[in-house]
């Protein structure tokens, strides 16, 4: 909607600005300032909040649609490393309690996670971007609530601006998500636009819970999501080697591994 000038609000603007680089690779701003009835700076703003949130890639004068590098498609992830994922998601969903409220996102080991609380059967409500995840709970016990957003197909989810709004109207028991890497830096994703989201997540919960594989230790994803101290707990499969483990428990971060049930002092 518009005001009575003729502008469009921001998150609308916004949208639209989304929908353009679907239609072309780049934008200038000087053509949205005239398209949108608004000014340059304003348009630069909206460039920088939409490049913060992984949704476009910022390049002089303008933006462009963001340049994926490789990474396994969600298909390729699932088939691999089952048991180990399987073991985190059991272990992680065994902390759910009856009548709880949780946002999970869209990956791999949070698609074993929703099996777990199917299995479980345990009385709860989930919010989610992932159609795997929505798919996979809404047969039980569990109240699902899918997230609205663009579709991406390749990862069988949403992301973007009517996503993130939707999440902002919730406040949550805990977020439970994956990630692409775990660093003592922090948690990062590569995955174009998940970052975003799992930020979103994570400021709407009480406790912050990530499911993490062992391979991703160490790693850096082209977009950081958030600080180890912005973690309650880390649900993995192996211990993580002593810098990071170190960086964890200076952090607090409760550490919970699935094969030997372990946790760090």
């Amino acid at each position: 909607m518009g005001d009575r000038n003729g502008k469009l609000k921001k998150t609308e603007r916004r949208k639209q600005i989304l929908l353009e680089l679907k239609l072309r690779p780049h934008v200038r701003i000087s053509d949205l300032a005239q398209r949108f009835n608004a000014s340059a700076e304003t348009l630069r703003r909206d460039l920088d909040a939409l490049a913060k949130d992984g949704l476009i890639d910022r390049a002089h004068g303008g933006a462009s649609v963001p340049v994926q590098g490789h990474y396994p498609s969600l298909e390729e992830r699932t088939a691999g490393r089952v048991a180990e994922r399987a073991s985190i998601a059991t272990l992680a969903a065994a902390e759910v309690c009856e009548g709880e409220t949780i946002m999970i996102d869209s990956g791999s080991t949070t698609i074993e996670l929703a099996k777990a609380l199917a299995y479980r059967g345990v009385s709860c409500t989930v919010i989610t971007n992932s159609l795997p995840v929505a798919m996979t709970l809404g047969h039980g016990a569990i109240n699902v609530l899918l997230c609205p957003g663009e579709y991406q197909a390749s990862e069988s989810a949403v992301i973007g601006t009517e996503t993130l709004e939707f999440l902002r109207n919730y406040n949550v028991d805990r977020c439970m998500m994956g990630a692409s890497g775990l660093c003592k830096d922090g948690v990062s994703e590569t995955v174009h636009g998940f970052a975003a989201v799992k930020r979103e997540m994570l400021r709407r919960a009480s406790t912050c819970q990530l499911l993490v594989g062992s391979e991703k230790f160490g790693q850096k994803g082209l977009a950081r999501v958030v600080g180890i101290e912005g973690l309650n707990t880390v649900f993995a499969d192996a211990r993580p080697e002593q810098d990071l483990l170190d960086a964890l428990i200076a952090a607090r971060v409760d550490i919970r591994v699935a094969d030997s049930a372990q946790q760090s002092q």
